[in-house]
């Protein structure tokens, strides 16, 4: 299994509702949760992760 160094959002508050991002290795995006992020990881391309960025974004700014 890669290496992870997990990142969390600035956006990120104190509690345990965030999620952690690490790209262990080059076309490869890890996610996990805060609260255990040795637990579940999903993995997606980074095409992908992007494309949901973009998504949660634009709603954001939609409302």
């Amino acid at each position: 299994m890669p290496n992870h160094l997990w990142q969390k959002s600035s956006y990120c508050g104190e509690g345990e509702s965030c999620i952690h991002v690490a790209a262990p290795t080059p076309g490869l995006v890890d996610l996990t949760e805060s609260s255990d992020p040795t637990g579940a990881i999903l993995h997606t391309t980074p095409t992908a992760w992007t494309a949901l960025v973009r998504a949660l974004k634009e709603s954001r700014t939609s409302d």
